[in-house]
């Protein structure tokens, strides 16, 4: 791999419910300011998502104490409904998410290219963290 190739870091998921009540706890925005954050220190108080080819989603991830806060946001590449979404993050990375139905389960796969500003395994423990939390919420709503 050159160095101008970016590094492609892999995080998955089984979510104990089916991939219909996955995909939509996963784009909506009502769901979505329940479950993305890494840690509960943070928060996600507003979110926007137009999922559509084109469209683009907001994220405003701010910390429980006001002290810090940012936009996640980006424009969807693919969207196909139930089975994958693909996006460019506003600095460039792209990020591909697989959702595959296993029985009664859902295994999310998400891939992004990592950015050069933090360790690697930072940032692969913060987006891991981030589809735990996703877990949890989806499983613990009836």
């Amino acid at each position: 791999m050159s160095a101008t190739e970016p590094i492609v870091l892999t995080v998955e998921v089984i979510v104990a419910a089916p991939v219909n009540k996955v995909w939509q706890q996963f784009t909506l925005p009502e769901h979505i300011i329940h479950w993305s954050n890494a840690s509960d220190d943070w928060h996600t108080p507003h979110a926007e998502n137009d999922l559509k080819v084109g469209g683009k989603f907001l994220s405003r991830m701010e910390a429980r104490d006001g002290s810090f806060g940012f936009d996640f946001w980006g424009v969807y590449d693919v969207v196909e409904d139930h089975k994958a979404i693909e996006y460019t993050i506003g600095d460039g990375r792209k990020v591909k998410i697989h959702f595959l139905e296993e029985g009664n389960n859902t295994k999310v796969t998400e891939q992004f290219e990592a950015e050069t500003t933090h360790p690697i395994e930072v940032q692969q423990v913060g987006w891991k963290a981030i589809l735990d939390n996703f877990k949890k919420y989806v499983e613990g709503k009836s």
